[in-house]
C-alpha cells in the first residue's frame, strides 16, 4: 500500500509522509485519535490543509485527519444557532446556510478548508470576520484533557489569529455559530471592491444567494476557488498577512500605498507591497516550480512538482525584496510545520 504524503492533504500539493495517519470520521472518533496522538511526542491535527506548508521530509510524528460531519441548529425569534463538526467542508457549510436563508456567513464563500480550522485563522474576507458570527467551540484541551465549550470571547480572535493558533493546544471539536434567519435580505456589504461588483452602495442590504455568487466570482478570478484543473488555486491562499504599523511609518510610504485604520496602528496592503517591490503576477525563482499566482500576488502557487523547500525559498524571496524596498516584514500566514522559514 502506497505511503500516504501531506502533499496529499494540503493544498499547495507539498509534505511528505507522516510518521502515523489517523483518520476521524465520527467526533468520538476524533477524541480518541487526539488522545492517542498525544502518546507521541509530536502530533499534528489536519483539517482541509488549506493553510499548511509542510517540509519534504514530512512529520515525524501522528498526524490526525478531521472528516467528521454533521449540521444541528435550534432557531428562535431572534436568529439561529448552529453547531457544526469540525470536519464538515467550510463552503458546503456555506452553501447550506445560504440555501436554509441563514445570513452571515455569505461573504466567507469559496474559502477552502474545513468548519473546525476556521477559528484557529479567525477566517475573514470581504468585511466579514469569522468573529462576527462565531460564539464558542467545543475544544479537547491538551494540556488539561478536558472537553468542553469554549466561549469565542476567551479565544482571543484578531486579524487572522487567535489562541486556538497561538498558544492553546489540543482540537477543535465542533464549531458554534448565531447566524441571522432573514431570508431576502442579508447582513450590510462591508467591503468596497464586492459593494462596486454588486452595483451598490456600501451597507446595503443584498439577497445571501447574490452576494454568495458574487464572491465566487470575484474569488475564483483571483485563483482562490480550488480547482484541480488550475494550477494557480495550488496554493495556500493569501501566504502573508496585510501588515500592522505605526502611523508614524504609514507617513513615510508612498501616497498611493492603501492603507486602513486598524486601532492605533495602520494596516498596509501586502499584495501591494509586493507587486510595487517588484515581484509581479507569475514570478519564479529560476529552475523552481514555485511561483507567485499569475492571477493574485499573494499567492505563492505549486505549478506542478513543487517541493516544500521550493516554496519556502520564493517566500523568503518576497519577504526579502518587500523589506529591502519599504522596511517592511511580511509575515507568513499558513501554519509551517518543519524548519522552513527559519
Amino acid at each position: 500500500m502506497a505511503e500516504t504524503t501531506l502533499a496529499e492533504l494540503t493544498t499547495l500539493r507539498v509534505g511528505g509522509p507522516a510518521g502515523r495517519l489517523l483518520v476521524a470520521e465520527t467526533t468520538e472518533d476524533l477524541v480518541a485519535h487526539v488522545v492517542d496522538a498525544w502518546s507521541d511526542d509530536d502530533w499534528l491535527v489536519v483539517g482541509g490543509g488549506s493553510n499548511l506548508l509542510v517540509a519534504d521530509g514530512g512529520f515525524a510524528g501522528t498526524v490526525v485527519v478531521v472528516r467528521t460531519r454533521g449540521v444541528t441548529h435550534e432557531a428562535d425569534a431572534d436568529g439561529v444557532t448552529v453547531r457544526v463538526a469540525a470536519g464538515e467542508p467550510w463552503d458546503e457549510f456555506v452553501a447550506t446556510t445560504v440555501a436554509r436563508g441563514w445570513t452571515g456567513l455569505e461573504a466567507l464563500s469559496g474559502i477552502p478548508g474545513t468548519v473546525g480550522a476556521s477559528p484557529v485563522q479567525n477566517i475573514g474576507a470581504y468585511g466579514v470576520e469569522l468573529s462576527d458570527v462565531l460564539t464558542a467551540v467545543e475544544f479537547l484541551d491538551a494540556e488539561t484533557g478536558e472537553r468542553s465549550w469554549v466561549p469565542a470571547a476567551e479565544l482571543a480572535l484578531g486579524y487572522r489569529t487567535s489562541t486556538l493558533k497561538h498558544g492553546r493546544r489540543g482540537a477543535v471539536l465542533t464549531v458554534e455559530f448565531r447566524l441571522g434567519t432573514a431570508t431576502t435580505e442579508g447582513v450590510p456589504v462591508r467591503y468596497a471592491q464586492l459593494a462596486g461588483s454588486l452595483g451598490v452602495e456600501l451597507g446595503t442590504r443584498v439577497a445571501p444567494a447574490d452576494v454568495r455568487a458574487e464572491v465566487l466570482r470575484l474569488r475564483a478570478s483571483k485563483g482562490m476557488v480550488l480547482d484541480d484543473a488550475d494550477p494557480d488555486t495550488w496554493s495556500a491562499g493569501s501566504f502573508f498577512t496585510n501588515p500592522t504599523v505605526s502611523r508614524g511609518f504609514a507617513e513615510t510610504m508612498p501616497l498611493d500605498a492603501p492603507r486602513w485604520p486598524a486601532g492605533d496602528d495602520v494596516k498596509l496592503s501586502a499584495a501591494w507591497l509586493i507587486e510595487h517591490a517588484g515581484v509581479h503576477r507569475g514570478y519564479g525563482v529560476p529552475g523552481s516550480s514555485a511561483a507567485i499566482s499569475t492571477k493574485h500576488t499573494l499567492a505563492l502557487t505549486n505549478r506542478g512538482g513543487a517541493t516544500a523547500a521550493q516554496v519556502a525559498e520564493l517566500a523568503r524571496y518576497v519577504q526579502v525584496t518587500v523589506a529591502n524596498r519599504f522596511g517592511v516584514t511580511l509575515v507568513p500566514e499558513p501554519v509551517v510545520v518543519g524548519d522552513l522559514l527559519d
